[in-house]
């Protein structure tokens, strides 16, 4: 009995030792489809309408280092708006702008066997522009946020996986993207 219980344990070793030399640090690239919406306001306007919820791209890549912890850069070039807005007793209207560009370090845990949960958390550099074109409003803005992200991941394969996600971008804004957007897409790990 306690050579049956030798062997069990040593095969059990074995296989263990086996399924984390399985593992081989690779990368990774992918794109989606970001959908976000625009901040109504206009720095000093009484009053601003603006189109609502856009699409747009974004393109990712990352490094996976172990089965659970990546990092990843992405970088996504939100569609332009157009804003109408009152400033003063002049009616007035222009276009509103924004990009963001993203690290972050990504935890992913399997919730089945196809079908992964993670998290991103990092720093994202945002820019938002205001473009007026009948008055003399025209603004940019470029800071440093925080980035953060859940979301899951199904695996079609080995390298082929579909993503959505939720993401944030930094802080509220007086104009341009909302720091919320909802993300799917899909990558290609190598």
């Amino acid at each position: 009995m306690k050579k049956l219980i030798v062997a069990l344990l040593a095969t059990t070793a074995a296989v263990s030792a086996v399924q984390a030399q399985e593992f081989t640090p690779r990368a990774y690239l992918g794109a989606g489809v970001v959908a976000t919406d625009y901040e109504s306001r206009v720095p000093g306007a009484t009053s601003a309408d603006i189109d609502t919820i856009k699409a747009s791209a974004k393109l990712f890549g990352g490094y996976e280092f172990t089965p659970n912890w990546a990092v990843e850069v992405g970088h996504t070039d939100f569609r332009s708006a157009d804003i109408y807005y009152t400033l003063g007793p002049v009616n007035a209207s222009g276009q509103v702008d924004g990009r963001s560009t993203y690290v972050a370090a990504k935890f992913s845990s399997p919730l089945t066997e196809k079908l992964v949960g993670y998290a991103k958390l990092g720093m994202s550099h945002d820019v938002n522009e205001l473009s007026a074109i009948n008055s003399s409003l025209s603004r940019r803005d470029s800071d440093n946020n925080a980035y953060g992200a859940l979301g899951v991941q199904y695996n079609i394969n080995q390298d082929v996986a579909v993503i959505a996600e939720y993401e944030r971008f930094g802080g509220t804004r007086d104009f341009g993207v909302r720091p919320n957007a909802l993300t799917i897409g899909a990558k290609y790990s190598f």
